[in-house]
């Protein structure tokens, strides 16, 4: 039986393992493994939203195992650290509880076909004291740790007698540091329904630093405008061509030698791939570390390894690189898909056709901002508002109907609003 070993369980990874343990697992035609080092699998365009507490990873998150259980597929909980493309083996690191007790041990894994779907990093490029002082929100854990350290400074703030603020930096003005900007100011305005009087939106500053000419760099500038304006609406202080070259203790040093006071630091600067993938010295790699692939998503060199969403490096005809969109991951994963069961049917393979839907960007309930159709028609069509919000919407509901099916999708939908009735708007712990 052929063993098809997936390494990720992000947007395009989840819906992969989904799609084949349904054609192929379920029917016992093949064995389909699901790997991550995390055991729930979070959408990564919400994470901003678990890091500010409007969304609650125990409620909204899907647990691999329970979703493996249902849908044709095995869940290893692991780490990738090593592969064997000779051997045709995986090796996951081993497990310890939080008390440092071994729970389970180094393990290899063999495959047939391998399908690397790991995802990105921040890229901190090498910027002095950013990794000791400041918050990712490359993950959930990540965003957890971040949720935590939020709900404490609102509670100080909380209990103080003046009004000092909190200050929080945020580096990197792409569409993660534009919405979590927008969504702090959201549940600090909703923090004194939940017992925090005290705490306001007023007591919550936040500069948000871009490096280049304009905040969401890689949208037309009508939208990057819009978002602007709003940004500066709601309070945050928006430092366009500002450079960050350090992190102390007390916040950011910009190029020019600035000192940005901040209690609470942000970095969503770039992405790059795991630093481990270089180490493993087996794939031709971009300057992002993505792997490169061929035309139909294959690591170049090997007939036997498919790559998808952040981690793949495809190339276009124009010389312009496919980004690392959700809605990438998700179209590499419906070709991944229709290869593997091409190429066990010896039938030609297709080859990867990336089309832009265009881009949203969430700025919690205040407002949505975004275009359409992309490179569909050659020209985006400019939306904001309600509509924007109900297609920014849609693109989740799309990705839960493809890891659930229409019908548990839709009583999803429908639990979710019940639970927006009944329980807090904020998560609280």
């Amino acid at each position: 039986m052929q063993n098809i070993l997936i390494v990720g369980g992000g947007a395009g990874g989840l819906e992969l393992a989904t799609r084949l343990g349904k054609k192929l697992g379920k029917a016992s035609k093949a064995r389909i493994t699901l790997v991550d080092k995390n055991t729930s699998h979070i959408w990564k365009p919400l994470l901003h939203e678990v890091a500010s507490g409007s969304l609650d990873t125990d409620t909204d998150g899907v647990i691999y195992s329970a979703h493996a259980a249902r849908h044709g597929y095995q869940f290893q909980h692991g780490e990738f650290i090593g592969l064997n493309t000779a051997e045709k083996n995986l090796t996951l690191a081993a497990i310890y509880t939080d008390e440092g007790d071994l729970l389970v041990p180094e393990r290899t894994l063999h495959y047939d076909t391998l399908v690397l779907a790991i995802g990105s990093v921040s890229n901190d490029f090498g910027t002095p004291g950013v990794s000791k002082h400041c918050y990712f929100l490359d993950s959930a854990p990540q965003a957890l740790r971040f949720h935590r350290a939020l709900m404490n400074n609102f509670v100080r703030i909380n209990q103080q007698d003046d009004d000092r603020a909190l200050n929080i930096a945020i580096v990197g003005g792409g569409a993660t540091g534009v919405e979590l900007a927008a969504e702090l100011y959201h549940v600090a305005a909703l923090a004194k329904r939940y017992g925090l009087s005290a705490m306001n939106a007023k007591k919550l500053k936040i500069h948000l630093l871009e490096a280049g000419p304009s905040i969401l760099p890689a949208l037309p500038s009508r939208i990057a405008d819009a978002v602007r304006k709003e940004l500066s609406l709601l309070g945050v202080e928006v430092r366009e061509n500002t450079k960050v070259s350090a992190a102390n203790a007390q916040g950011f040093i910009t190029a020019d030698d600035q000192q940005i006071i901040a209690g609470m630091m942000v970095w969503a600067a770039g992405v790059k791939v795991p630093n481990f993938i270089a180490k493993l010295a087996i794939f031709e790699l971009n300057r992002l570390q993505q792997i490169l692939v061929t035309p139909e998503l294959k690591a170049k060199g090997f007939d036997d390894i498919y790559v998808l969403g952040d981690c793949c490096g495809f190339q276009q005809q124009d010389g312009s690189w496919v980004p690392p969109r959700a809605q990438s991951a998700h179209q590499m994963a419906s070709l991944v898909a229709d290869n593997i069961l091409r190429q066990r049917r010896q039938k030609p393979l297709k080859p990867f056709v990336y089309k832009d839907h265009g881009s949203l960007v969430n700025l919690s309930r205040y407002s949505t901002v975004g275009s359409l159709m992309g490179n569909l028609t050659g020209n985006s069509m400019f939306i904001e508002g309600k509509l924007a919000r109900f297609v920014y919407i849609s693109l989740y509901r799309m990705h839960q109907i493809a890891i659930h099916g229409w019908w548990k999708g839709m009583l999803l939908v429908l639990v979710e609003k019940m639970n927006r009735a009944v329980r807090p708007k904020l998560k609280l712990h």
